[in-house]
């Protein structure tokens, strides 16, 4: 039988160009879309099945889009609102539902299949996951199921359609920045390495057994960069916050702040970067007169308060995911796992000076 990819392959298209041409949708041309149907006839093609018009024929009509932790935080959160902008971007998604679900960090006991089931029990026709731990019982759920989904940054499974950045680099850019204005003393904020709740300074035991691919992805390239400018683990003051608040964020700034000697701070996002300048100021401390810090994100609160930070496009991430699933719902056929790593730049304001 011919399929989407033999008619894509012999009109010299992509595969979504093919759905495009027999949805109508604009982003093929009249000219194009003529070419795309008359080499599919010429073929013997069909066209599309049901299920790759799933969206357009209202079969269910929505999407999901899988965070975690309490649902309230998709909305307080900088990052997670910027995610949602950049979806609600995608013109083709005006008629569609996006439906939020919340997951818990763990499987309950007597429950077969966690979240996994509410999550996709004939809700939607697609995902869009954000930042899961790796064991999450969802990630495997979705890969024995074959639902299609998109990952935004965590985990990476095999298969899966994934739009992130190279965390490491970026990281290792934070880290030569603050090194490079000739700070020894360097205390690090991390959100969260497990999703147990623990808080406090991170042993390399703790470090080793992270399940949150961000923040050990992130902290691997601060501590690998510290090393290679002389500077041990031991010597750095690593703090995780144990989750992603404002509120969390303070409370381990003003843990790192009681430890003497520190004149800068690497922070795993804004919301703990700007936690930090928000205690620091509480406590007097002067920043970047007696303290430097800086974030990673680029939210929109990190240009009014002058901080330093790694930007990253987190509107066109979500953009791009939302996309790639409309792609995949769209296709008669999986169509092969599209990885989209997107660049990041540093942005040096006013938070961090030369020692």
């Amino acid at each position: 039988m011919v399929s989407m990819k033999d008619v894509a392959k012999a009109a010299g298209v992509s595969q979504p160009a093919v759905s495009y041409a027999y949805s109508g949708s604009s982003k093929v041309s009249a000219s194009q879309r003529e070419h795309i149907l008359s080499v599919a006839a010429s073929l013997g093609y069909p066209g599309p099945n049901l299920r790759g018009r799933s969206l357009r024929s209202g079969r269910v009509g929505a999407i999901g889009l899988v965070v975690m932790d309490q649902l309230s935080y998709a909305f307080d959160d900088p990052w997670a609102m910027s995610l949602l902008k950049g979806i609600a971007k995608v013109n083709e998604l005006a008629n569609v539902a996006l439906t939020l679900f919340p997951l818990k960090s763990k499987k309950l006991e007597g429950d077969q299949e966690g979240d996994s089931n509410l999550a996709v029990r004939g809700l939607v026709d697609g995902l869009i996951i954000s930042t899961l731990p790796d064991d999450h019982p969802i990630t495997q759920f979705i890969v024995k199921r074959n639902i299609p989904a998109v990952i935004i940054d965590s985990p990476r499974l095999e298969g899966v359609h994934f739009v992130g950045i190279d965390d490491r680099q970026a990281a290792t850019d934070q880290m030569e920045h603050i090194l490079g204005l000739g700070h020894t003393k360097i205390a690090i904020l991390v959100e969260r390495l497990i999703p147990d709740g623990k808080r406090g300074r991170v042993s390399q035991k703790r470090f080793r057994q992270s399940t949150e691919r961000i923040a050990r992805e992130r902290l691997t390239a601060y501590v690998e960069t510290a090393e290679r400018h002389g500077i041990a683990y031991d010597e750095l003051v690593i703090i995780e916050a144990g989750g992603f608040t404002d509120a969390l964020g303070r409370e381990a700034a003003s843990t790192l702040l009681r430890e003497s000697g520190v004149t800068a701070v690497v922070a795993s996002s804004d919301v703990m970067a700007l936690a930090c300048l928000s205690k620091a100021e509480e406590e007097g401390v002067a920043v970047p007169g007696q303290l430097s810090v800086i974030g990673f994100d680029d939210v929109p609160d990190a240009a009014p308060r002058g901080l330093t930070t790694i930007r990253q496009s987190i509107i066109g991430k979500g953009e791009c995911a939302a996309r790639i699933l409309l792609d995949e719902l769209e296709a008669s056929e999986p169509l092969q796992p599209i990885v989209k790593i997107f660049e990041t730049s540093l942005v040096v304001r006013t938070t961090t000076r030369r020692l």
